[in-house]
């Protein structure tokens, strides 16, 4: 995807620049690129975001590697992947009930929370240099959600 640039000047002490050439020669990036990227991972997201998720996530941008590979990983435990996909195929055979009902929203506003939360860690160890799978799974190879 292609956007349009603003050429902006901005003064950054040399070791910022030369880290930021470092990281850019390190992933064949151009500084520029790395600049964008580095500014894009640190500024919220979109306002509308819930000021816990939105705070959580950007908590992200100072976490270490280790932590951020965890948090790549899919935050449902098995049991509320199961009855995610549980509810989500009752739901297209039948009407839910108002509990099921709730208790699906809960679990689809977890599994939304959790696919936000991978794909802001997996592009900061991006931005990092990790070279990351091309394709990455937020459903599981049965059909259910991970």
């Amino acid at each position: 995807m292609t956007y349009q640039a603003e050429t902006v000047t901005v003064k950054l002490p040399i070791p910022i620049y030369r880290r930021l050439k470092r990281v850019a020669e390190i992933t064949y990036r151009s500084v520029e690129d790395v600049l964008a990227s580095t500014v894009d991972a640190a500024l919220p997201l979109d306002p509308n975001l819930p000021s816990d998720v939105a705070d959580d996530v950007a908590a992200m941008a100072l976490m270490n590697d280790d932590a951020l590979m965890a948090a790549s990983e899919s935050s449902l435990s098995p049991a509320q992947q199961r009855r995610l996909q549980q509810l989500t195929e009752f739901g297209g055979q039948r009407r839910l009930s108002t509990s099921e009902e709730a208790e699906l929203a809960h679990l689809l506003e977890l599994y939304n929370r959790s696919v936000l939360r991978r794909a802001k860690a997996l592009a900061i160890l991006s931005q990092r240099g990790y070279q990351l799978p091309d394709q990455v799974a937020f459903v599981d190879s049965d059909g259910g959600y991970e």
